[in-house]
């Protein structure tokens, strides 16, 4: 086909290689450099030099982010362009230089060989017929351009001499457009016009609001060049203001001159005050205008209002401090001795360096109140910071003066709040603490929480040492897996397991009820809650080790309690002879088991779903969770197959690993067991904890499992009424596990009297609840022989496990 451009005449092929633009729309009568990257342009590029002739088909790609377009992605509309040059760059990149020849538009596109090819029709812009209202918008066109250049900062007068140069209304309304630094939609449009009168229409509006803009950006700019001067202007004279002040002697006591009677009435050490003379004598040498001047004016506001001498003095009262302790909180009492030892031991040596307390424990048990109750006893201040999703190392040593925005971290916080040196600093869930680019927080705490190194902590905003060694940290963690070793090393650990249900039903007499109601606006003496309520809510309607829980279901209760006499009091007494329609009357405040259904709903617990029932393949293992502990039933099935071992359950790997040494060691003991030889190979194993979407990992299931797998492969049921916890090793010896306590009170929790535990383990019975060691029996065990010949059920069926043996012990 052939193609003109002026009085030139191309001939050129039907078919052409495609070359997708991003962002860029090619004009006639330019010549114009591209870099080639993609491989479908790169094999278009090729295809153009060696059968298409040296020609491309240019077209735009609608969205420029398409990494691969297809047809539906580009315009129609394009410029059929001849390679000049190539040249081939590092790394596959192709550098070519493109001379437009034609507006052609797409009639079929065709892929094939890796790109895209095009057929395509001649569009040339019909010039014929311009008359002379389209010459003068040409003329006006040019002379917008020529505004247009003036005003923008990036494109070259020259371009003006190449349009001014142009020998017909087209070779300059090219010119023109393909230098517009407009988006390519508007450029592409441009290009789509039908008529040479339609392009310079185009072109004479995008000049026109382009030349309103870049004129409105260079007023904005102008105004912006004045205020900097005048600021400057204001800088000096305010100078020159002072400087005749001084010459009168009638210098300003100003808000200055208030900072430093601050200073000097704070009481700074002698490094710390030295510091902020030298601050303030900065400060007045900045200018008010200046940022350096609120960087400084903040930074001593700082040094001012963090406290360096005053402290509260301390009630060294044993007797009183155990009696503030015994008001607020029920039991605790290892956590209640340790404190009542820091008393003690202070009272008698007058100063000892803060202790690092860490109270580790489920929710609910009572770690961030006993924190207010040791301030309370102490007579000191109390400050909570909660260090749940901190991730940045700033937060806790601070950010640099430097940034915009800096403040001191949060220790530093604290102790303005406190305005004390000696407050109690509870530093809340530690072991939710994160890490990521930005920094450790919990190697920023090493130095906070050392006793050896907090005397002279530093805070990168303050940049002075500040005396921690004051304060008594308090930590509080639901789990100390996650605490990493060093920090763990500051801190003395002090275990709170869950609570019993005595425990439980004694606090919600005492704490929770009286709290409730007169939040609630009913008065305790008006309500009469029956003694079998409490235990029938924490059996039905909670499954914790804290109190949380119950605390929510007594206060839904006393919200009913509420309604019923708010209802009274609008209606009349008539309405306190109707029953209410959630159960409870006005005039009948005593609440009982029966109006529990009412009240609270449907049991959302069985108090009876651990089974006690003696049954095949089911053992009861005991686990330790962040929540305290808890009973698992562990299944295990055996069927015909080919010795295929399958874990359900949503098993970790520990725990996995648990299994397959539970199945190796009964491979080994299959002989004594009564087992086939080879049931491996002829016996599928399946293992399964309930519930099966909640993870579950950890070595202390090993005996259990075993215990299942022998029950299920020998046919013989194991003890409903027994639970146990153990590892398992490869030749059956049981080795220690961690979290007893939790464990022992989440089987007394569950009805279960006989508790299978490690050899290793019997050491720590004694220092268990008194009440778990009055009602549960502990059978230390070594190996797994022991643990078969407690847990299965014998021949006849029956089963003595409180007769006398070497194993048991109380």
């Amino acid at each position: 086909m052939l193609l003109f451009r002026d009085s030139e005449q191309f001939d050129v092929p039907d078919r052409f290689p495609v070359l997708p633009l991003r962002d860029v729309v090619l004009f006639p009568y330019v010549v114009m450099p591209l870099l080639v990257g993609r491989p479908a342009s790169i094999g278009a590029v090729e295809a153009a030099e060696g059968e298409g002739g040296g020609y491309l088909l240019l077209v735009a790609q609608r969205n420029a982010e398409t990494p691969e377009p297809v047809p539906a992605d580009l315009f129609r509309v394009g410029m059929v362009a001849r390679l000049a040059q190539v040249s081939k760059l590092p790394g596959g990149t192709i550098r070519i230089l493109l001379e437009s020849i034609a507006r052609v538009r797409v009639t079929r596109f065709a892929s094939g060989q890796g790109y895209l090819r095009a057929s395509v029709t001649a569009a040339p812009f019909a010039a014929d017929g311009l008359d002379p209202d389209g010459r003068a918008r040409g003329r006006q066109v040019l002379s917008r351009f020529e505004e247009y250049v003036a005003l923008h900062r990036r494109i070259p007068q020259e371009v003006v001499t190449v349009a001014q140069a142009a020998n017909s209304e087209e070779r300059m309304a090219c010119v023109v457009a393909a230098h517009l630094a407009v988006r390519h939609e508007v450029r592409q449009r441009l290009l789509e016009s039908p008529l040479l009168a339609d392009l310079l229409d185009g072109l004479s509006q995008t000049l026109s609001a382009e030349v309103e803009l870049l004129g409105l950006e260079r007023k904005i700019d102008d105004d912006v060049r004045g205020s900097m001067f005048r600021n400057q202007r204001e800088f000096y004279l305010q100078e020159q203001l002072k400087a005749i002040h001084r010459e009168l002697g009638q210098e300003d006591a100003d808000d200055l001159e208030e900072l430093q009677q601050a200073i000097a009435s704070a009481q700074f050490p002698e490094p710390v005050r030295l510091r902020a003379d030298r601050e303030l004598r900065k400060l007045r040498r900045t200018s008010p205008i200046s940022p350096e001047a609120t960087v400084g004016r903040n930074y001593l506001d700082w040094l001012v209002a963090v406290p360096w001498h005053k402290r509260t003095d301390d009630v060294l009262d044993v007797s009183h401090a155990r009696q503030v302790l015994d008001e607020d909180h029920y039991g605790l009492d290892d956590v209640k001795d340790r404190i009542l030892d820091y008393i003690a031991v202070l009272g008698l040596v007058g100063r000892m360096d803060g202790p690092i307390l860490c109270l580790v424990g489920p929710p609910g048990v009572g770690k961030t109140s006993l924190g207010k109750s040791i301030a309370r006893a102490m007579g000191r201040r109390f400050v909570r910071m909660s260090l749940g999703g901190v991730r940045d190392e700033a937060e806790i040593r601070g950010h640099r003066r430097t940034y915009i925005g800096a403040m001191p971290g949060r220790i530093v916080q604290a102790m303005r709040r406190a305005e004390t040196v000696n407050p109690v600093l509870l530093l809340d869930e530690v072991d939710k603490l994160g890490h990521d680019w930005r920094g450790d927080p919990s190697a920023a705490l090493l130095e906070v929480l050392d006793p050896e190194q907090n005397r002279a902590f530093n805070d990168h905003y303050l940049e002075v040492d500040y005396d921690l060694s004051h304060v008594l940290f308090i930590t509080t963690a639901n789990s100390m897996t996650s605490i990493p070793d060093p920090l763990r090393d500051r801190m003395e650990i002090l275990r709170l397991a869950g609570y019993l249900d005595y425990e439980k039903h004694a606090i919600a007499r005492h704490f929770l009820i009286p709290r409730q109601l007169e939040r609630h606006g009913v008065p305790a003496a008006s309500v009469q809650i029956e003694g079998d309520v409490i235990p029938a809510i924490v059996r039905g309607y909670t499954r914790e080790a804290g109190v949380r829980e119950l605390e929510r279901k007594i206060a839904r209760v006393a919200r009913k309690l509420a309604r019923a006499r708010s209802e009274a009091e609008i209606v009349g007494s008539s309405v306190a002879d109707r029953p209410m329609r959630r159960g409870v009357t006005p005039a009948s405040t005593t609440v009982r088991v029966s109006d529990l259904r009412t009240l609270l709903g449907v049991t959302p617990f069985d108090p009876d779903d651990v089974s006690h029932a003696d049954r095949v393949g089911v053992a009861n293992g005991l686990a330790y969770t962040a929540v305290g502990g808890e009973v698992l039933e562990i299944e295990v099935g055996a069927a015909p197959g080919r010795g295929r071992l399958q874990l359900t359950g949503t098993l970790g790997d520990v725990m996995k690993e648990s299994a397959s040494a539970a199945l190796s060691f009964l491979r080994g003991r299959a002989k004594a067991l009564g087992l086939d030889a080879d049931f491996h190979k002829t016996r599928d194993v399946h293992v399964h904890i309930p519930a099966g979407a909640t993870p579950k990992d950890g070595p202390s299931a090993g005996i259990a499992i075993a215990a299942a797998m022998a029950s299920a492969l020998m046919g013989v049921p194991l003890r409903g009424n027994i639970a146990m916890t153990g590892e398992v090793t490869l030749r059956g010896r049981v080795l220690a596990i961690g979290g007893l306590k939790e464990k022992s009170v989440a089987a007394l929790r569950s009805g279960i009297r006989d508790v299978l535990i490690p050899q290793a383990n019997a050491r720590e019975i004694e220092e268990l609840p008194a009440d778990v060691q009055a009602q549960v029996r502990f059978h230390p065990v070594a190996t797994m022989d022991d643990v078969l010949r407690l847990a299965l059920v014998t021949s006849d069926g029956t089963a003595d496990l409180h007769a006398p043996s070497p194993f048991a012990t109380h």
